[in-house]
C-alpha cells in the first residue's frame, strides 16, 4: 500500500463515483441530448465551491491573464501561470464531494509552436492535476500539435472563432459572420475533429453558425457567446458572479455582484478597525490572572 494512504476510509473511497473520462462524459451528454455547464476559474476554493453547486465541467483558461492577474490580454500568460493554476483548481476539485469533475487546462501562447513544446506543455498539465488540455486555432501547427498530444493519449479540446491569443490580429470580436467566412469556419471545425479533438470552443459566433457546427460534427461544441446550439456553455468565473473591470460583453450573463458584496465586506471591516470594535475579545486569546501575575512578577 502506498505511503500515506493505508488510514483512508475504505467505505467511503468505494462510495466516491469513479471519474470518467472527458470524451466519454462529453459522447455520452451529447448522446442524450444533456446539456453542460462549464467556467474557466483559477484557484481551489473557487473549484471545490463551482464543484458542490453541481458544475459539470472546469476550465483553468489563460482568461487569468484578464480576470486575476492584471494583463490587458492572454498574451503574456505562461506555462508556469497555468501549471500553479491548474494545480490548485485539481486539488480543490479533489477536496470536493465530486472530485470527479473534468478539468481542462488552456496551453497558453507560444506553449505549443512546436511538437516538442505542444508534447511537453501537454503532459506538464496532465502531472499537473489536469484531464485535458485545450489550444486554440486550424493552422498547420496547431493541428500537428493535437495529434501529437492526442497520440500521447492525452484528449485535447480546440478552440475556433474568436481566439484571444490571437486578437492582435483580429479586426472584430465577433467571428464567421459572412457565408464565407462560416463556411470556413465549418471546414476549421471538421479539420480539428479529425486531428483527434474531442471537443471544440466556439468563441463569439453567430448562433446559426455554431448551430450547424454542431449539427455537423461528431465531438462536442463548448459555446462562449455561440448561442444556445452549443453542447456545452462555459463563462469566465469573474464575468459570472460579477467581479471583472470595465463594461461586459453582450455574451456575458452576470448571476451576482459579488464585487459589491466584498467591497462592503472590507468597508466593514476598515470602519471597525479604525474605531477599535474590531478585534473583540473573542477574536483573540487572553493570558490568564496568574500567569500575566507571575509574567509581571518576573519582570520586576
Amino acid at each position: 500500500m502506498a505511503a500515506g494512504r493505508d488510514n483512508r476510509d475504505p467505505e467511503r473511497l468505494q462510495q466516491r463515483p469513479r471519474r470518467k473520462s472527458l470524451p466519454r462524459l462529453l459522447s455520452e451528454a451529447r448522446a442524450q441530448g444533456h446539456k453542460l455547464a462549464m467556467i474557466s476559474l483559477y484557484d481551489a476554493p473557487t473549484a471545490a465551491l463551482c464543484c458542490e453547486a453541481g458544475l459539470d465541467l472546469i476550465l483553468v483558461g489563460d482568461s487569468m491573464g484578464n480576470a486575476m492577474l492584471g494583463y490587458e490580454n492572454t498574451l503574456p500568460v505562461t506555462m508556469e501561470d497555468i501549471l500553479r493554476h491548474t494545480g490548485a483548481v485539481a486539488r480543490g476539485v479533489r477536496g470536493s464531494s465530486r472530485p470527479e469533475v473534468p478539468v481542462i487546462a488552456d496551453l497558453p501562447f507560444g506553449s505549443y509552436a512546436t511538437l516538442e513544446r505542444a508534447t511537453e506543455n501537454g503532459a506538464a498539465l496532465i502531472r499537473a492535476g489536469a484531464q485535458a488540455v485545450k489550444l486554440e486555432g486550424s493552422d498547420r501547427a496547431a493541428l500537428e500539435g493535437i495529434r501529437a498530444i492526442t497520440g500521447m493519449g492525452v484528449p485535447v479540446v480546440g478552440h475556433l472563432g474568436f481566439t484571444p491569443q490571437s486578437s492582435l490580429s483580429f479586426g472584430s470580436i465577433v467571428q464567421g459572420r459572412t457565408a464565407e467566412a462560416a463556411s470556413r469556419m465549418l471546414e476549421e471545425a471538421k479539420s480539428v475533429e479529425e486531428a483527434g479533438c474531442c471537443a471544440v470552443v466556439l468563441e463569439a459566433v453567430p448562433a446559426e453558425v455554431a448551430r450547424r457546427i454542431t449539427e455537423e460534427l461528431s465531438i462536442s461544441t463548448i459555446g462562449i457567446g455561440a448561442g444556445p446550439g452549443c453542447d456545452v456553455q462555459v463563462l469566465v468565473w469573474h464575468d459570472l458572479v460579477g467581479l471583472s473591470d470595465g463594461p461586459s460583453l453582450r455574451f456575458v450573463k452576470q448571476y451576482a455582484d459579488a464585487a459589491a458584496l466584498m467591497q462592503r465586506a472590507v468597508e466593514s471591516y476598515v470602519g471597525e478597525v479604525r474605531s477599535g470594535e474590531f478585534p473583540g475579545p473573542e477574536h483573540g486569546w487572553e493570558l490568564g490572572e496568574e500567569e500575566l501575575r507571575r509574567w509581571e512578577d518576573a519582570r520586576g
